[in-house]
């Protein structure tokens, strides 16, 4: 089985450090629970200039070193590859995150699976032609029988790959998203997805 897994709040907490980035960088006080976008720009009601200082402050090496791991995420994912499937960790972060971001991996027992850094929600103002780097078209040569997913504008991306079930890690932001498609169905952590597998 070839499994796609998104990076950011699937296998570790980004949002609850952008919480409290929110708060030290602009004295914001929003609770986790009530972080009910997916675009931090409008979930913290940022200006153009507060978003770019929060989106590099969350993308330094140091502090994607620091994001803490979604309890069971590592087990569940190596359990997979000890059975023989192919994982790949797909993520939306800017290109220039590799490097963190495949050490965090690395870091946390996930050597094995490898990362790409796809353009899935154009941010990118260019595409390096790097291994690990992906347009969506790149990403749609691909094929998964299964997806770990929590962003509702990434949910449009998987409908490409039509045999595919798609675990929606419950999210916040999330919980008033409509699903495409039955195949999409949502988890409360990795206990249910590894029970949804």
């Amino acid at each position: 089985m070839k499994i796609y897994i998104d990076f950011d709040d699937v296998i570790c907490e980004t949002a609850r450090h952008f919480v409290k980035l929110a708060k030290e960088l602009f004295g914001i006080e929003l609770p986790y629970s009530e972080v009910q976008f997916f675009n931090l720009q409008k979930a913290f009601n940022l200006n153009d200039a507060q978003y770019e200082q929060l989106m590099k402050a969350g993308h330094t090496p140091e502090t994607l070193l620091a994001y803490e791991e979604t309890p069971g995420a590592s087990k569940a994912i190596n359990k997979w590859i000890d059975e023989g499937h192919d994982v790949y960790v797909i993520t939306g972060r800017p290109f220039n995150s590799f490097e963190p971001s495949r050490k965090w991996l690395d870091e946390h027992g996930l050597k094995r699976a490898p990362l790409y850094c796809v353009d899935k929600y154009g941010r990118e103002n260019y595409v390096q032609k790097w291994t690990y780097s992906m347009t969506l078209e790149d990403m749609f040569k691909m094929d998964f029988d299964f997806a770990v997913e929590d962003s509702p504008s990434a949910f449009e991306h998987l409908l490409h790959f039509p045999k595919c079930r798609v675990a929606v890690f419950d999210r916040p932001w999330n919980k008033n998203a409509e699903f495409p498609g039955k195949n999409f169905i949502r988890c409360n952590g990795w206990e249910e997805i590894t029970a949804f597998v």
